[in-house]
This record gives structure tokens, sequence and C-alpha cells, in this order.
């Protein structure tokens, strides 16, 4: 009875994060701390720079996830600064674009991923959270392309540079070298 209950656990664990590497508890660390870091000074950054020109959206939604990426996961191809940058200020732009030319959410929402998908493949800018902030632009029914400069760009820029900065003070090379 253990035996097989043993192989059935093994078997199965893949779907309960089986398949997930064990990171070191120093890295647990260094990447929580880093993230909460880096949200602390883009956040403040932005809000400032939202007051300044007199904006009220300052921040993007799915930054968190992009802080994940960057942070926790630096040297992936998906957290490189072209990734997270292009890649999400062209999910905005193509976010608020079909929110102009589809008029059913419940049709405008996945032909935003989708086109976001695949634009972020023709420009070799593949990042996972972006697709999500095209998804944001329809249904917060962002109508202005400002919206994909500030604070979608604004904001990856900045979390580029935050981690750019902690990753490599605390010993973690980033971004990629070629």
């Amino acid at each position: 009875m253990k035996s097989k209950l043993k192989t059935f656990l093994r078997r199965y664990s893949f779907y309960l994060g089986g398949d997930q590497p064990w990171v070191a508890w120093g890295e647990r660390l260094r990447s929580s701390v880093g993230a909460f870091i880096g949200l602390l000074l883009v956040v403040i950054a932005a809000k400032f720079l939202g007051e300044l020109s007199g904006i009220d959206e300052w921040l993007m939604a799915s930054l968190g996830a992009s802080a994940l990426l960057v942070f926790a996961l630096p040297q992936s191809p998906m957290s490189q600064p072209w990734a997270v940058i292009a890649g999400n200020t062209l999910s905005a732009l193509v976010g608020v674009t079909t929110f102009h030319f589809v008029d059913q959410p419940l049709f405008a929402i996945p032909m935003a991923a989708s086109l976001s998908i695949l634009g972020m493949f023709m420009l070799c800018c593949l990042h996972p959270p972006a697709a999500a902030v095209a998804v944001i632009a329809v249904l917060s029914q962002t109508s202005n392309y400002r919206y994909a400069f500030f604070p979608v760009m604004v904001d990856s820029i900045l979390l580029i540079l935050v981690g750019a900065a902690y990753s490599n003070l605390t010993g973690k090379s980033y971004p990629n070298k070629p």
C-alpha cells in the first residue's frame, strides 16, 4: 500500500508543482526583496510623474507579474529589457486599438491577447505579462493611446532600470550579455 501511494505521488506530483526547481532560501529572499524594492521605487516614481503631468493613470496593473520575471528570473529571455519594454508597450497599443475597433468585449478580450502575442512573436519580444496588458486595456475601456507610453512604457523602463541595478548589486548579471 505504501509503495503504491509513493508511486502515485511521484507520478502526479508534477501537477502540484513537482516540476518546479528547488530554489535556495537566499535566492528566494533576494528575489522577493528585490521585487518589493523595485515595485516600491517604480510606484513612487510613476506616481510623481503622474502628478507632475496631471495624469490619473500612472501605474499598469500587470507590473507585479513583470517584476516576478525581472527579479526572480533575470536570465530568462522573457525578462530582458527588449521583451519587457517592447512587449508591454506593443500590447498596450494592441489593446487600445482593439477597444476602438471591436465592440463586443467577449470577442475583444481574446482578440487583444492573441494579437499582442502575435505582435510579440513578430518583434521577438515575448513577455507573458504583456498579454495581460492588452486585456486590461480592453477591460478598462482605455481609449487613449497615451496609455501605452505613460504609464506602460515608462513603468516598464523604470522597472528594468531598478531591476538591473538591484540584480547587479546582489550578484546577478542583468541584462543578459550577447
